[in-house]
Order: structure tokens, then sequence, then C-alpha cells
């Protein structure tokens, strides 16, 4: 059984059995394909590729499953959309982790710092609340701004394009806001300027 496919002719058979000659046509007509449709899903072509090249080896290990001629670039989708999902799912979960890692830093720096300033337990909870006041007297959309470069360490464009608003809207509602932020903290300003 053979199928004629972009001008080449491939014998199912002969892939089956493992026929090198084969198995390179099928390689060469199909890899540019895989490779653009695993950047659909990671733009980075780098990693495309290497996702590609993996779906021709999990297709060359597993020919003899492949029953159709038709069943050749089915398999190599299916195995290139698994590891691309695969790949997202990884890197989210590195990123949550590094993020998470950061965070548990940043807190413990920050209660290092306080520490210097020699707060106890009772100030450095009654200098959080007043820090908490602060904030929600921001505007709405001054606050979301602020939080997210401060508390969530997003890039302007990033929280730009969260909130689709202008990059220079974001700068402004930022420098907006340490201003009213450092009015209402005055009283306790050194204590928090590390925050900001």
């Amino acid at each position: 059984m053979s199928f004629t496919d972009s001008n080449i002719s491939i014998n199912l058979a002969l892939f089956k059995r493992g026929d090198e000659q084969v198995f390179k046509l099928v390689y060469d007509n199909n890899y540019e394909r895989i490779v653009g449709f695993c950047m659909q899903f990671i733009p980075e072509r780098e990693e495309a590729k290497n996702i590609a090249q993996q779906a021709f080896v999990k297709l060359w290990t597993n020919r003899e499953e492949v029953n159709t001629c038709n069943g050749i670039r089915a398999f190599l989708y299916t195995a290139a959309k698994t590891d691309c999902l695969n790949y997202l799912r990884h890197e989210k979960y590195k990123l949550n982790y590094q993020q998470d890692i950061l965070e548990k830093r940043e807190k413990l720096l920050n209660q290092e710092i306080l520490e210097s300033f020699k707060f106890d337990k009772l100030e450095y909870m009654e200098l959080e609340e007043m820090i908490q006041n602060a904030l929600e007297k921001l505007p709405e959309k001054c606050r979301q701004v602020f939080v997210k470069s401060r508390f969530e360490y997003k890039a302007n464009r990033e929280i730009a394009d969260e909130l689709g608003i202008a990059l220079k809207s974001v700068e402004s509602n930022i420098t907006r806001a340490l201003k009213i932020l450092r009015k209402e903290l005055k009283d306790v300003l050194p204590s928090v300027l590390w925050m900001f």
C-alpha cells in the first residue's frame, strides 16, 4: 500500500519495516510543516524544532503501530501537540515555582529590613495595615497598576497589555500612586521606602 503526497510516494509496508529511505521521505516532506504547527503553541523556533524532531523520533519508534498512510501525519501532529502542551505546562510550573521562591525570599528580606529598624511584631502589623489603608485610598485603576507593578513584579508593557491601557498611562499611574502614597505615609516614610 502506498500513497502520493506532494509528489512523493510512500510505501507503508516499507515504512513499517523501518526502511530509512522511506522514513527520510516522510521526514523531508513533513518536518517544516510540523515545526510550523509547533510554533502555533511555542513561538521560539528552536524549541519548536526540538519538539518536531522528537515527534519524528516517536514516529520511528512506533512506526509499526501506524496502520494507514494518513496515520503517519496524524501521528506526527498528535505527538507534536502533546509535547507542546507538556512543554507549556512545564514552563508554567517553572514560572510559578520561581515566582513562589522569589516571593518567599522577598518576604524574608522585608522582615530582615524591618527587623533592622527594630520593629516589634505589633509595629510591623500596624505598618502593614497603614500601607494597606494607603493603597485603598488610591483610585481604582491607579491601585491596580501599582499593585501589579510593585507587588506582582510585572513589567509596564505587561500591565498595559493586561489592563488594555497605553504604556504612558501605566507610567503616569505609577507616578501618581507614588505621590499619593508618599503623602499618606509621610509619618513612617523611612520605614516603607524599601517597598516603593
